[in-house]
């Protein structure tokens, strides 16, 4: 006897619509507002034809359901829109923009799933340079756990006004949500194509790093007078070995020396402390992180060195400056911001 089977033969649409009763008594209602209008439709129709069903009807229908759910090894999105849906925040944003707007959905003229689908970052965006009432749609628009997390990062005052506009939303025609909803997709959901992907201030420090000195600050100097903002973010970029001490913590100093030759170590010590003020800082500032033995042999070493070329110094204190770039590009270790810190000096 199979346990599973019905009392009488019922349709698997019956079968679903018993299934969301069911749920729907227990107050876990499905999600089916994820499910095409077809099937929200059938079902509908469906649970209004149920009158009286018996326990044992029930049982054998929830047993059957159960089993199913049992041999279930995986579930995909099942439709190509799903699909998309699905994969779009991990493709390329070119090819997520251009299969965003092959979706069904989109096709018909709802350009909203593409808006939605949106990272928070670019929503906030939106929220922050559309008006007010645009804003408010939008918001509307969005699931409840992206719009709390949205509303959390625009300013108060503007997410106060935009709350406020919400109560204003009520008798906006269908057409208007939809015309605004293809107006934004045009203009926020797709990502314009560019040559680099570094913006312009981290290229040319990284660039100015691998200079050596002189021709870095001639040409931090030429900056400065034709773009003076510009000039002082590209400093920032820039890591060289005057900057070790304000931006390097103490404890990190023990991990970044180990991946420097010892010998292009002892030959950087020795040309800093025989520069100037900011070099002899870095280089007592790498002396002191260490322990006092290390320390010592690294002085009586320099000292031992004797003058250093000023190329031979250069490629010296470019290796050490390196190996810390490294470490905090691979997130081994963070520098210091020099805004932070200039904010610190100041509380």
């Amino acid at each position: 006897m199979n346990m599973h089977a019905p009392p009488f033969p019922l349709t698997r649409r019956r079968k679903a619509a018993m299934i969301v009763q069911m749920l729907l008594k227990d107050g876990q209602p499905p999600a089916l507002g994820q499910l095409p209008e077809a099937l929200q439709l059938m079902l509908t129709e469906e649970l209004g034809a149920l009158r009286l069903v018996d326990k044992e009807t029930v049982s054998a229908v929830a047993e059957e359901f159960t089993a199913e759910l049992e041999a279930i090894g995986l579930t995909a999105p099942g439709t190509r829109d799903g699909a998309i849906t699905a994969l779009s925040d991990h493709l390329s944003p070119v090819l997520a923009g251009q299969l965003r707007k092959q979706l069904d959905s989109v096709r018909n003229g709802d350009h909203w799933p593409i808006i939605v689908d949106l990272s928070v970052e670019r929503i906030v965006a939106i929220m922050t340079a559309e008006s007010i009432p645009i804003c408010a749609i939008t918001l509307s628009k969005l699931p409840v756990a992206k719009a709390a997390e949205v509303l959390g990062k625009i300013p108060g005052e503007r997410a106060r006004r935009i709350t406020y506009a919400m109560s204003q939303t009520e008798n906006i025609a269908p057409d208007t949500v939809r015309r605004i909803g293809a107006a934004l997709a045009e203009q926020y959901g797709t990502t314009p194509d560019i040559a680099f992907e570094k913006a312009p201030v981290q290229r040319l420090g990284a660039i100015l790093n691998s200079t050596v000195t002189d021709t870095r600050e001639d040409v931090l100097v030429g900056l400065t007078g034709e773009d003076p903002e510009f000039a002082t973010n590209v400093r920032k970029a820039i890591f060289t070995f005057k900057d070790i001490a304000p931006r390097v913590k103490p404890t990190d100093i023990p991990n970044t020396i180990r991946n420097v030759d010892g010998d292009v170590l002892i030959t950087a010590i020795g040309a800093a402390l025989a520069g100037d003020d900011a070099l002899v800082a870095s280089a007592e500032f790498i002396l002191s992180s260490i322990s006092q033995r290390m320390a010592g042999q690294l002085r009586e070493d320099a000292d031992e060195r004797g003058r250093i070329k000023k190329d031979d110094a250069e490629k010296a204190m470019s290796a050490v400056t390196t190996a810390i770039r490294e470490m905090a590009d691979g997130g081994v270790i963070t520098l210091i911001d020099p805004d932070e810190a200039e904010e610190d000096d100041d509380t």
